[in-house]
């Protein structure tokens, strides 16, 4: 029997004019970062589940509907305020699945240690995934570990995977945001890579920053049983809150228009942008979520959510508008409007 001849298209689709190597940049969660998944990911694999662009995939099974996701986690520092790279994996990928309105069940583990790795380090990591895995109510299932020798990694990275069940009636997709929506944010933007930046700048302060790697789908199960008109959960992670935003309405064809004065940020955390020349707005979080919610369940959907431990400054902060632009704007507090688009890379490499 003959092999088939497997053959190769000569035309990259990025031009080799443009970028002839792969950048840091190009795993910021900045245009970048959606040029090479969509012209180079997304045109190989394209398919029904992977073109929704959401944080995982959403498929029906004999039993019910089931979500999908995977991610890995590269963080320098791996141990930083607030938190470390073993409990940050496990929140990391259960809030995917959160965010794809599924209840986490199970996650894989997979380690790539690199040799010299102190193993007091190693088990400390351990010993947080067991806690985060706890804490968020899933069990640690399968996984692998490969070990690289000294140079070749950085210390450790951790990929992992997770499934969970999508409840009966349950829709949750960038796809389906809706004119009117109104847009929460869970609490204060860009606690996580302030921290990170701070620790690797040195940086010392009066009042502690830590990051907010925090699991939030006891949250998002909270407030899908008091309203059904949830339409968007997305945890701005890499690129924070400006460029997940652009990609929900690029997904969706919509307009969006956010409102400074309603967007929290910490002052400490403020100040430090200021001091970095760093936007906030782009800067990465790692427990917070964005959730577009009909107008007239809005305050429900707030109040749940502010009752919460990890949404106690949680806030509206935007709406979608009656637009087919796909363009993110912003109502400054002295009362002129700008376009946030999406930067091109990631203010802060290596953040998750």
């Amino acid at each position: 029997m003959n092999k088939k001849e497997l053959k190769f298209d000569a035309n990259c689709p990025i031009p080799i004019t443009e970028y002839d190597k792969v950048m840091l940049a190009h795993g910021g969660g900045g245009s970048l970062s959606n040029k090479l998944i969509e012209k180079m990911f997304f045109s190989e694999f394209d398919n029904k589940y992977l073109n929704k662009m959401h944080d995982g995939a959403v498929f029906q099974t004999q039993k019910g509907k089931m979500a999908f996701s995977t991610d890995s986690f590269v963080i320098q520092p791996i141990f930083f305020p607030g938190g470390n790279i073993g409990e940050l994996a496990v929140y990391g990928t259960v809030n995917d699945l959160a965010c794809c309105g599924a209840v986490p069940q199970y996650l894989s583990l997979g380690f790539i240690l690199e040799e010299g790795l102190p193993m007091d380090d190693l088990w400390k990591i351990v010993q947080s995934i067991k806690h985060a895995a706890d804490k968020a109510g899933v069990l640690i299932v399968t996984g692998d570990t490969k070990v690289v020798e000294k140079g070749k990694g950085d210390k450790i990275f951790i990929n992992t995977t997770g499934v969970g069940i999508v409840k009966e009636g349950v829709t949750i997709s960038p796809k389906k945001c809706k004119v009117g929506d109104k847009i929460i944010v869970s609490g204060t933007i860009a606690d996580h890579g302030i921290s990170i930046m701070s620790l690797r700048a040195g940086l010392e302060f009066e009042t502690s920053i830590k990051s907010d790697t925090a699991p939030l789908n006891h949250m998002i199960r909270e407030i899908l049983e008091v309203s059904d008109k949830i339409n968007v959960l997305r945890d701005p992670t890499r690129g924070g809150l400006a460029s997940t935003l652009n990609e929900i309405a690029s997904s969706s064809g919509k307009g969006i228009m956010l409102y400074e004065d309603k967007i929290p940020v910490r002052e400490d955390v403020k100040g430090v942008c200021e001091i970095l020349g760093l936007d906030p707005l782009y800067v990465a979080n790692e427990g917070k979520m964005l959730v577009f919610v009909a107008e007239e369940d809005t305050e429900r959907v707030l109040k749940t959510i502010r009752q919460n431990e990890y949404g106690k400054n949680a806030a509206v902060i935007g709406e979608v508008e009656d637009t087919n632009d796909k363009i993110v704007k912003l109502k400054t507090s002295i009362g002129t409007t700008r376009i946030v688009d999406m930067i091109s890379g990631e203010q802060l490499p290596r953040i998750c």
